[in-house]
């Protein structure tokens, strides 16, 4: 299994390998000697899909020198977002599945190991080999013909192809003109969410893990393709995810990162009569106002989770602005597992901007709602992420941007420089900046949190923090220390502080660090890996901390 892309797909690919472990099938970290590998994709922007076709092809071209017989499945996003026409430009790929059929993987692995072996039998079929450049070329051109918008204009609620899927699934057989067609199972758009009961093969070390809340997303933004490719939002249970976090406590994790599209939005789904077009804050919070006492929120979960026995913390990632209330900040404040860490995409701050990006949120929304926050949960850590040169963004729009990120000092940022993606609203905007404009102000933006960043870090100096052990780091693993994700953007470049970072350390993260995607504390000396720990900070670097026992 290869997957890439945000914790969201990984949770998918963790899925996918507890149905095959349960089918019967073993796992190998050998891919060469594979019968199956499975390539899970990740279509966000388009250097995730170039990423994702050069892992398949890659994949390809392995299996061609080491073994021939070796089925090749892709999965996730890219087949979500490009089903009609994957299969025509990847002929090599003999099954593409995806975001409902994570849970019936077993079958449809068994169906691509025979059409595989069938093709192998016919030389003429099995030799097959894209070029990379022009599969790449094909898959950034296939939206332009599209209409821009999401699937709320386009909804198949209501009709035929609702939750149904375009399958091919026929015998293979040496002599069938069909074997050159790969397994395909995809739907139009997706409903499945996964439940406690789902088989999930944990990818994460045992100390932590990804559980996801909800599944798709209700909201417009004219940036993003993801309500295309996942469907709509859809919650699951409070009573399903509070199982399957007690067993997670009971096999050891310390924290729970709750994971969705939107987390804010979670169980507003479940009302009764509910409507999608509550994205708003206006209308969220007309909605979340007039629910019963018993309504299952994301407040209800925290509190649910917080009562639990254990000592671990609850880490809540993508919420959007526009669904913060008063109780979800009381919530946080009145519940101690809950870490004092928010991840709130703000996207950017100016007006034009954000209505232009379709983010329903003011500027000076925006600036009470973290005023609210800070005010509500002290010593709270705000991670967000800004887009830069978006189509139309002005000189001063972006000044404006700068100044916030300076006077607003966000303990966790991140910056990506606008992708123009095929299939959106704002692809097909006029004004659309060059590349190298983004980047520019992509560095300049970074150098702006870049100060804030090193002011944050040297307060720490002195204090003494509960932090969260990952495991030992080598020499090799401290010059090469980097943090970089597709969801949160590049949050650091060369530290030329980490050159003090020599010897024997552990690294550990505290409440204001999320795995992968934000920094880490540094900690000299032994500590059992896997565990809380107190420890003293004594100096830091860029982004990270370097602390000592207590």
């Amino acid at each position: 299994m290869i997957s890439l892309g945000c914790a969201k797909n990984l949770v998918d690919a963790e899925i996918m390998l507890g149905s095959l472990l349960k089918s019967g099938a073993e796992i190998t970290n050998d891919p060469a000697a594979a019968d199956a590998v499975i390539v899970n994709t990740c279509s966000f922007i388009d250097a995730a899909q170039e990423e994702s076709v050069d892992a398949i092809l890659d994949s390809a071209a392995v299996r061609e020198a080491n073994h021939r017989g070796q089925a090749l499945i892709v999965s996730g996003c890219l087949s979500q977002r490009f089903r009609e026409e994957l299969p025509k430009l990847l002929p090599e790929v003999d099954a593409f599945m995806g975001i409902d059929q994570v849970a019936q993987v077993g079958e449809l692995v068994r169906e691509a190991m025979e059409r595989r072996k069938a093709k192998v039998q016919n030389p003429t079929q099995a030799k097959v080999q894209s070029p990379k450049s022009i599969v790449a070329q094909a898959i950034a051109e296939l939206d332009k013909a599209k209409p821009a918008g999401h699937d709320h204009d386009e909804s198949v609620r209501g009709k035929d192809t609702f939750g149904k899927t375009k399958t091919v699934l026929t015998p293979p057989s040496q002599h069938s003109a069909l074997n050159s067609q790969p397994v395909f199972d995809v739907t139009t758009r997706p409903i499945y969410i996964p439940d406690y009961e789902t088989p999930r093969f944990r990818l994460t070390p045992r100390h932590f893990a990804y559980v996801k809340i909800a599944e798709g997303c209700n909201h417009p933004c004219s940036f993003c393709i993801i309500p295309r490719m996942r469907g709509s939002h859809r919650s699951r249970t409070q009573a399903d995810v509070v199982a399957e976090a007690k067993g997670l406590i009971k096999d050891g994790v310390k924290e729970l990162n709750l994971i969705s599209q939107d987390s804010t939005y979670y169980g507003l789904d479940l009302r009764a009569n509910h409507s999608r077009a509550i994205s708003s804050p206006e209308k969220f919070r007309a909605a979340a106002s007039s629910l019963p006492a018993d309504a299952t929120t994301l407040c209800s979960l925290l509190r649910e989770l917080n009562a639990l026995k254990g000592d671990f913390w609850i880490r809540l990632l993508y919420t959007h602005p526009a669904h913060w209330t008063d109780e979800l900040i009381r919530t946080i404040a009145e519940c101690p597992k809950v870490a004092r860490y928010v991840d709130m995409p703000l996207q950017h701050i100016h007006d034009d901007m954000l209505a232009r990006m379709r983010r329903e949120t003011s500027g000076q929304y925006i600036r009470d709602l973290i005023a609210h926050i800070r005010a509500g949960v002290p010593g709270i850590a705000l991670r967000t992420t800004f887009i830069v040169g978006f189509p139309g963004e002005t000189a001063a729009a972006f000044a404006t941007l700068l100044d916030f990120i300076s006077e607003t000092k966000f303990e966790r940022l991140g910056i990506f420089a606008y992708s123009q993606e095929e299939g959106t609203i704002a692809g097909k905007m006029a004004s659309q900046l060059t590349d190298k404009v983004k980047q520019r102000r992509r560095e300049q933006a970074m150098a702006a949190q870049h100060e804030v960043a090193r002011a944050i870090s040297e307060g720490f100096v002195g204090r003494t923090l509960k932090v969260l052990i990952e495991g030992g780091a080598s020499a090799k693993d401290l010059k090469a220390a980097k943090v970089a994700s597709w969801e949160h953007g590049l949050i650091r470049g060369t530290d030329e502080d980490l050159a003090q970072l020599k010897g024997r350390y552990l690294i550990a993260r505290g409440e204001a660090d999320a795995p992968d995607i934000d920094g880490r504390v540094y900690v000299r000396g032994q500590l059992p890996v896997g565990n809380f720990a107190k420890v003293k900070i004594i100096g830091h670097t860029d982004y990270d901390l370097i602390a000592e026992p207590i």
